[in-house]
């Protein structure tokens, strides 16, 4: 018997003795659909420790597994009800739960510092990041796929994705960004699982430009729009600008269409299986990307072909030169590149 709710342990227990079958509600179903699709070591053990959080409260002793309840000198008659040295099963078992929550704790952090340093690392490069979000099931890892070639498993069906997948690509000036995909929301997300996939969500928070993904031809699109805003705000990411990408517009209303772009101001429809809408989305993320501000003329030696490479990569190229010296660029570049070229500035006569 499944429920579409949150029950108590005591409502749950209380149901099954009266119903006589198993009983398991919402929380526990989207973590079994966790369970069967989380495939690195990450997202393993994100999945266990959410389980193992869920179970906690809900142990309960059946029959023969309670006996040892009150062990020691009982047997004999002494002191009936008294509490001898005997340790209970359910006591046993909330022990080694505890332990084994400690350490899938300290693993994800461990893993967590890994992921950060790889982020870090393309912050520093003035790498800007698109980050994908969206409803579970509405069609973000196509997009993903359309956008970058990613070649991420596409499945119709929920929580396909659970690890967060990152490409890069670039836009039609030749800008280099990455695109994230991340894990689908779904409403009423549990507590637990927001908290055990916070570090995935983090590739949210931390992004420049949100891809906000909606499923155009759901019953309620603006219902997943308010819940996929509701779980982002837990994790900082209410904070960035965001694009409303209204897919699978090949199978929905176009009435449904039009009212989600009255309501929403930054919105794009497209179709990641036709690939209608694309280049419409393309040009707004290339819009909305930040944009190389510090201007700089340099005069980069032929030996440090390197910068050269870089400018063109991370910055907007204004005017560029061959001469004897080396190549002389007038160029935007961000506040990350800018300090390695202040050895190559060129000064005003």
């Amino acid at each position: 018997m499944i429920c579409d709710g949150e029950l108590a342990p005591s409502q749950r227990r209380a149901l099954e003795d009266v119903v006589k079958v198993k009983v398991i509600d919402r929380t526990a179903l989207i973590l079994d659909i966790f369970a069967q699709h989380a495939k690195s070591r990450e997202g393993r053990a994100q999945v266990e420790l959410a389980q193992l959080q869920y179970l906690l409260p809900r142990l309960r002793g059946w029959g023969e597994s309670m006996s040892r309840q009150a062990g020691g000198r009982v047997a004999g008659g002494e002191g009936i009800g008294s509490r001898g040295p005997g340790e209970t099963k359910i006591e046993l078992d909330r022990r080694r739960i505890n332990t084994r929550i400690a350490k899938l704790r300290r693993d994800i952090k461990g893993m967590k510092t890994s992921r950060d340093t790889r982020r870090h690392s393309r912050h520093a490069g003035g790498v800007p990041s698109v980050a994908i979000a969206g409803y579970t099931n509405a069609g973000k890892s196509s997009l993903l796929n359309r956008l970058t070639g990613a070649g991420v498993l596409v499945e119709n069906q929920l929580f396909a994705t659970l690890d967060p997948t990152v490409r890069r690509t670039e836009t039609a000036d030749g800008r280099v960004y990455t695109l994230a995909d991340t894990v689908g929301f779904v409403r009423s997300l549990p507590h637990q699982l927001v908290e055990a996939f916070r570090s995935t969500l983090e590739e949210v928070s931390d992004s420049d430009l949100l891809l906000h993904v909606v499923d155009g031809s759901h019953p309620d699109p603006e219902g997943q729009i308010s819940a996929v805003r509701e779980v982002l705000a837990d994790v900082g990411g209410d904070q960035i600008k965001e694009i409303i990408v209204v897919n699978k517009a090949d199978i929905a209303d176009p009435e449904v269409l039009d009212r989600i772009r009255r309501h929403e101001k930054h919105c794009v429809t497209v179709s990641a299986r036709t690939g209608a809408g694309l280049d419409e989305l393309r040009a707004l993320i290339d819009e909305e990307l930040p944009k190389p501000d510090v201007e700089v003329e340099v005069l980069v030696p032929y030996d440090r072909g390197d910068l050269v490479s870089r400018l063109h990569q991370e910055g907007e190229i204004l005017e560029s030169e061959h001469v004897a010296e080396g190549t002389r660029v007038r160029a935007k570049v961000t506040a990350t590149l800018e300090p390695d070229l202040a050895a190559y500035v060129v000064v005003a006569s």
